[in-house]
């Protein structure tokens, strides 16, 4: 056992086992380095990470490498989930150095921490025109040892480089429509007619781009902005990577038609989309959104809840054959012969047509990934549905994949306003229970008494590291999500403690700039600092989005400046690159319709005729929208204030830039004040 024996984080107890004498990023580490004059090995990863998998086996795992890298390194290893300020800092130099990045990330650093030599994957022996992990294991040590004035000098070169990389932020101004504007027609330009998405291969599930779209069109009435939403959604929910089984997403699909997936499951990707799905059904009434945010919702509790109440981070890729080996997708993919097996003949031959399985597969070796073809004709649905359990039944007795528990904050406030906002919509108390269950799990375990949130926990205990803003903006929208949910004021209380975070620990006075860490957290060589989307929403723009909410909930002026100025990155950025600060947009469009106040007054929650004004406002799509629910005499929340029954009847407010509609005791009058258009 090495250092990383004694770490929370499942990927770091990976790799505890290893030969190599790993630490784990700290300072002792760095004195270590310098006391012995070496340089350092940083590799940086994740649980469900395949190709880190994949080197871990063929290089750390060595005697002969670990022997070699012992002597003559410091090597150090990181969870990229529970460090995204190191991974943001070191990955921005890998890709200004190569052009590229990913995981396995490996970085050569001076006992300083500044780095001077970049890769992510070596494999075992040259290939593919890559050099073997052993030969450049061999020229870092040769150029520390030989040239270490000329790496010193390529070190510090590349610290001053990131330094200028810092964000142009001059005005605080919020983008405006003609700025969206712009922002839909370069989505347009990019987006795929044929297969939904944007881009080609690898196709990312696009769900905050979704969201703009989505709002955009509930602002505007754009029906090319909600085409290209429904469409992509239908063309995901039927490809490959959708479970068609057990519901979820996969990371990302390899092909530009959705059909092979990367298979990890993230709670990120879930939560996000569970969302994106829920609100496409509310815009349109979709039996197919409908199904696949139940689907993804039931997914998330039923595989990747703990046992404390949380959400573990993710479901690995890989999985056991059945013969002992580790492979990629074996717990998902099919066969003809294995689907007859099952379900026998007739049923089996029903199968192979209905989820698209090939003689050939869709795969590697045969094998298929069940989808929905579109030319899926007419099936029972009684029929489809008694072949899909019995496949479920049988699938559940393969070995599943790995499971890293590990609780991210960020990732569970995201899950916590899925859920929440699913299980109001559909009439599913469970899934608000669930969320409430998370969020009682954040409050006991990673806030502190000061409000500081831990960035992750494990069993029930808070891990070392500081929350970065990612967590702090999640964590509060999935709060507020909640407090609409529930009439329950506490989570905007909570919400607001988090976001007073944001103002005095995140936010730059001068221009409203927002960091990615606190003023008081680590020194790194930079301090990192990212308003585009990657696989969540930008701790930047998310901040924004939960800072607006929170205003229209209280009336704080702060905060709606914050917020204002915060999105004056998203007026540089939206225009020139859409697909990269999809959440901004999606902020800015709520900006621009106010956003909407409304107070629901009525004698309980659990009054029918209250209940539904409160339903009613919930699934009002006017972009960013906040709601208060309770009684007259409530102080749960400031919108409820001087808000009276109307003749005795519960009654319904919507205001919007200070200005106030007559209060309704009519769902259908609620429903109409809540139409953008």
């Amino acid at each position: 056992m090495n250092r990383l024996a004694h770490e929370t984080s499942p990927y770091l107890l990976q790799h505890a086992d290893n030969p190599v004498e790993w630490w784990p990023w700290s300072a002792a580490a760095f004195d270590e380095a310098r006391t012995t004059g070496k340089p350092v090995l940083l590799s940086v990863g994740y649980a469900s990470c395949h190709w880190c998998h994949v080197m871990a086996h063929e290089s750390f795992e060595d005697q002969a490498t670990a022997d070699y890298l012992n002597d003559h390194f410091v090597s150090i290893k990181v969870d990229r989930e529970e460090r995204p300020d190191v991974d943001a800092v070191y990955m921005e130099a890998v890709q200004a150095a190569t052009g590229q990045g990913g995981w396995p990330m490996t970085v050569f650093l001076t006992p300083d921490a500044e780095p001077f030599y970049f890769g992510t994957y070596f494999p075992p022996a040259p290939r593919h025109g890559m050099p073997s992990f052993r030969q450049v294991l061999e020229g870092v040590r040769q150029a520390w040892e030989e040239r270490r004035e000329e790496v010193g000098e390529v070190a510090g070169k590349i610290v001053r480089d990131l330094a200028q990389r810092e964000i142009g932020y001059q005005t605080g101004q919020a983008p405006g429509e003609q700025e969206l504007a712009q922002a839909l027609l370069g989505l347009t330009r990019e987006y795929d007619p044929q297969r939904g998405g944007f881009g080609g291969a690898p196709k990312f599930p696009p769900s905050m781009v979704l969201e703009f779209l989505l709002r955009h069109h509930a602002r505007t009435g754009a029906e090319g902005a909600l085409q290209m939403a429904q469409d992509t959604c239908e063309r995901m929910a039927r490809g490959g990577i959708y479970d068609q089984l057990g519901g979820g997403f996969a990371r990302y699909s390899v092909d530009r038609d959705w059909v092979v997936p990367h298979f990890e499951k993230m709670l990120y990707d879930n939560a996000l989309l569970c969302r994106v799905y829920a609100h496409l059904w509310r815009a349109t009434g979709s039996d197919l959104a409908r199904r696949v945010a139940l689907e993804t919702a039931d997914f998330l509790v039923r595989e990747l809840r703990t046992d404390e109440g949380g959400f573990a981070s993710a479901l690995d890729a890989d999985s056991d054959d059945g013969s002992g080996r580790h492979v990629e997708g074996a717990y998902y993919v099919w066969t003809p012969e294995q689907l007859r097996a099952v379900l026998g003949e007739e049923d089996g031959d029903l199968a192979v047509q209905y989820f698209g399985v090939t003689d050939e597969g869709t795969f590697e070796h045969g094998q298929s990934v069940l989808q929905l073809p579109q030319s899926e004709g007419v099936f029972d649905a009684k029929r489809i549905a008694s072949v899909r359990e019995r496949l479920l039944e049988k699938r559940a007795q393969r070995p599943a994949p790995g499971r890293d528990d590990k609780v991210v904050a960020a990732w569970n406030g995201l899950a916590i306003a899925a859920l929440a906002e699913t299980g109001a919509y559909f009439g599913r108390p469970d899934l608000v229970e669930a969320a409430l269950a998370a969020a009682d799990l954040l409050v006991r375990v990673h806030l502190d008494e000061h409000a500081r949130l831990a960035r992750t926990s494990k069993d029930g205990r808070a891990g070392a590291n500081a929350g970065v803003l990612e967590d702090y903006a999640d964590v509060a929208e999935g709060f507020l999500a909640l407090a609409s949910v529930t009439g329950e004021g506490v989570w905007l209380d909570f919400a607001g403690l988090l976001l007073d975070h944001v103002l005095a620990r995140f936010t730059d006075p001068e221009n409203g700039a927002l960091f990615d860490t606190a003023s008081d957290a680590e020194r790194l060589i930079r301090r990192p600092q990212d308003p585009t989307d990657n696989a969540t929403p930008s701790g930047w723009t998310a901040a924004a989005g939960a800072l607006l909410g929170y205003a229209a909930h209280t009336g704080s002026e702060a905060h709606r400046t914050a917020a204002e100025r915060a999105l004056g990155v998203v007026r540089a950025l939206g225009p020139r690159v859409p697909r990269f600060i999809g959440w901004g947009l999606a902020v800015a469009e709520g900006l621009l319709d106010g956003p909407r106040e409304v107070a629901v007054v009525g004698p309980s929650l659990t009054d029918e005729r209250t209940a539904a004004l409160h339903r009613t406002a919930l699934l009002g799509t006017a972009p960013g929208a906040v709601v208060a629910a309770g009684t007259p005499d409530s102080d749960e929340f400031p919108l409820l204030a001087d808000r009276p029954l109307v003749d005795g009847e519960p009654a319904a407010y919507v205001c919007r830039n200070f200005t106030c509609d007559v209060p309704t005791t009519d769902p259908e009058l609620l429903r109409a004040a809540l139409r953008t258009r």
